[in-house]
């Protein structure tokens, strides 16, 4: 797996040049984050690391949360077997199985005593 901030850099790098359909270039980053296209540059190669605040006015610029520039954990097998049975189910049955779940969760600490 990656350095956190290679894959923080890396979506920086996706996000500048995909935005909308042609990308911008680093300068024009630069200049909308009021820093240096030198500071970008870096932060597209994780030799800088962007403080929070700046995820957080990258963010903004390119209207994504900020946990789109972390690295995503894997679903589970149990959570893909999950997706994987509900997938197809319309919003009414998919509501209807969320909350026997929630019913089974609460039922169990029941049993355990």
């Amino acid at each position: 797996m990656p350095d956190i901030y290679e894959q923080v850099g890396k979506q920086i790098r996706e996000l500048r040049t995909t935005i909308q359909g042609r990308g911008i270039s680093q300068e024009a980053l630069a200049r909308a984050m009021e820093t240096t296209a030198n500071t970008v540059s870096r932060w597209e190669t994780a030799t800088y690391k962007p403080s929070i605040s700046d995820l957080e006015r990258l963010a903004r610029f390119f209207g994504v949360p900020i946990t789109f520039f972390f690295p995503q954990p894997e679903p589970s097998s149990r959570a893909n077997s999950l997706l994987n049975a509900t997938a197809d189910l319309d919003d009414e049955n998919l509501e209807e199985v969320m909350l026997y779940a929630l019913f089974r969760r609460a039922r169990q600490p029941l049993k355990k005593r």
